[in-house]
């Protein structure tokens, strides 16, 4: 089983952010670039499979100030030796699909393939509307659930993946969608036999007929697929088409495995075979300490931060592995009793808490709980 580690890009301590506009203090930034790096090494120390971030902009206030994702991705991925960069992800309404598979596979080298990749639909309607890039497509939310502008994100989402995946396993291609057109130039305006000499996609009177990326992935076909947080069946079943692993963080019963069967239902259609656990990747939020009452001694100000700023979005507390090895050993195995599991994602308290509190929770967590499901 691989466990992984995964930070929200949290600038400060929970005092350092009640004094409000925390984003713009270049000092707490560099202190946070460096604790990222510790934790990061400190993982690949421990044993960690991977190291996941998401992607959010205009965070004055700090709570989530993890901007451009490759620039990211890169920073972290000089700190570790063998754990696996998850990029978590690409936030659909707000790049060219096009753009985002090359990036995809530009990073994929410079990681030399331990790099993971995620594609999301984005919620957080305050930066997704200033950098979305097509006028009709917004962010989606509590607040506009199963309306038009939900199942309008959604039909963009679905020909967004299919664009990144398309381009990412195909040399070159052409696509005519619904949003997107690939390519998007009927002749190139000038003479240049490079193309047809030495190329493809262009033919000798300058017509542009396909486009490719370049380079081509690292990794065949391409880097792991993620699909963000979910709690959603009809989410899972979409991505059974393409093997892209949702990230649930939940101990309901019900759910996972509604989750799990709609995964594999949709994977058969596609004549996919999908392997034990491949069908979503579980977690939750996770303090280990020595007994249960430091675990949760240590979840105040977590717990503060959740309901100040995940909650409001619509997202409720995660699953808590938070207890001693043994409790959390519990509670992986309770899960593992009802769908298959091969990854764990787990929330870690960065930025909130000191980096000697982190540090001995999840180094506790390597040397007590991980040794059990390995």
């Amino acid at each position: 089983m691989d466990f992984d580690l995964f930070v929200y890009g949290t600038i400060g301590r929970r005092a350092e952010l009640t004094d409000g506009m925390a984003g713009l203090r270049g000092d707490l930034y560099q202190r946070m670039l460096g604790e990222l790096g510790d934790y990061v090494r400190w993982a690949d120390d421990a044993g960690y499979a991977g190291f996941g971030h998401p992607e959010h902009h205009l965070q004055l206030e700090g709570f989530e100030i993890t901007n451009d994702p490759g620039l990211l991705s890169m920073w972290l991925g000089q700190h570790r030796e063998r754990l696996t960069i998850i990029t978590c992800g690409y936030v659909s309404t707000t790049h060219n699909p096009l753009r985002v598979a090359e990036n995809i596979a530009t990073l994929d080298h410079m990681h030399r393939g331990r790099f993971g990749v995620g594609l999301v639909r984005g919620y957080q309607a305050r930066w997704v509307e200033n950098f979305k890039v097509r006028e009709e497509v917004g962010p989606v939310g509590p607040w506009n659930k199963n309306s038009p502008a939900d199942d309008l994100n959604r039909r963009y989402f679905e020909e967004y993946v299919d664009i990144v995946i398309t381009a990412l396993t195909s040399e070159t291609f052409s696509y005519e969608g619904e949003f997107w057109t690939f390519p998007n130039l009927d002749r190139n305006p000038h003479d240049h036999p490079v193309y047809t000499d030495y190329g493809r996609g262009v033919d000798a009177d300058m017509n542009v007929t396909e486009v490719g990326i370049a380079p081509r992935p690292y990794q065949q076909p391409h880097p792991r697929i993620y699909s963000g947080f979910t709690g959603s069946a009809r989410t899972a079943a979409f991505w059974g088409r393409y093997g892209g692993k949702s990230i649930v963080l939940s101990d309901n019963t019900e759910l996972l495995q509604a989750i799990w069967r709609a995964y594999d239902e949709t994977a058969a259609r596609y004549g996919r075979t999908v392997a034990p656990g491949d069908q979503a990747c579980w977690g939750g939020l996770m303090i280990c300490a020595e007994t249960d009452a430091e675990a949760y001694d240590q979840l105040e100000d977590m717990a503060w931060f959740w309901e100040t700023w995940p909650l409001p979005f619509g997202q409720p507390m995660p699953k808590l592995l938070v207890g001693s090895p043994d409790t959390i050993s519990a509670e992986i195995d309770k899960a593992m009793q009802a769908v298959p599991i091969n990854e764990v994602m787990m929330l870690i308290p960065q930025g909130i808490h000191e980096p000697e509190a982190i540090r001995a929770s999840i180094e506790l967590f390597a040397e007590r709980v991980m040794p059990r499901f390995n």
